[in-house]
């Protein structure tokens, strides 16, 4: 059974940086694509990053620039840092994970497994 967590969820100030990680175990395939989504305030999920077996990485348009997305040490771990954060970016972030995911790297409905989320909060 494929598990997935999230960790590294704080409290910063406007301005801060943070990095956060994804593990996940029992995943027995090579092949994979993980991503970042985050639930903020007036505004639904969105998917921020993601990146795959092969290292390919999406990001979202508005966020490029200022969160990166990267493997883990752990296998099939997930690192995102962010910086530059503003009170805007608080919210709930996810990692998920599925076997592929190409174009379609923004649609949460591609993704199988969840973790549980982590939250970050930016304050002004």
């Amino acid at each position: 059974q494929v598990h997935v967590a999230e960790s590294g969820g704080d409290l910063v100030e406007s301005g801060g940086s943070l990095t956060m990680s994804c593990e996940t175990s029992g995943w027995t395939r090579t092949d994979f694509c993980m991503a970042w989504f985050r639930q903020v305030s007036d505004k639904g999920g969105e998917a921020v990053a993601s990146i795959d077996s092969d290292g390919q990485r999406n990001y979202d348009d508005s966020l490029k620039g200022r969160f990166t997305v990267s493997r883990g040490t752990a296998k099939n771990s997930l690192i995102l840092a962010m910086s530059d954060l503003t009170p805007a970016d608080s919210g709930m972030y996810y990692c998920a994970a599925t076997w592929a995911c190409g174009r379609a790297w923004a649609a949460s409905n591609v993704y199988g497994y969840w973790g549980q989320g982590t939250r970050v909060t930016v304050s002004s």
